[in-house]
């Protein structure tokens, strides 16, 4: 029997794809790389909204808030930036390249 053709299937992006959205906390622009979905109210408090975020920003966010600190913020990234430890982080992050990623500060006790 005869081999069957193979086809190469383009695996470049088209041209008209949506840009990336920004990152929920920190405004920069987020890469495929670097993109997790995050929900703002935990799953285990009943949240079922995700916003986009880099996995440092998420992480960030986890170190410094318990799930029903983060219950109260909800959706209300304003609150969450007025935390000092936050806001510090954010313009920290600010200077960085959006797929930079490191481990976050562990949170004292």
């Amino acid at each position: 029997m005869a081999r069957k053709r193979r086809y190469e299937w383009e695996t470049e992006e088209p041209e008209d794809a949506p840009p990336p959205p920004p990152c929920w906390l920190c405004g920069r622009p987020t890469s495929e790389a670097s993109l997790v979905w995050h929900h703002p109210i935990p799953k285990s408090r009943g949240g079922r909204d995700t916003v986009p975020m880099h996995a440092i920003c998420q992480n960030t966010l986890i170190t410094n808030f318990t799930n029903s600190e983060l219950e109260r913020h909800g959706m209300n990234v304003e609150g969450l930036l007025a935390d000092p430890a936050v806001a510090k982080f954010v313009a920290w992050v600010a200077k960085k390249d959006p797929d930079f990623n490191a481990a976050p500060a562990k949170k004292g006790r």
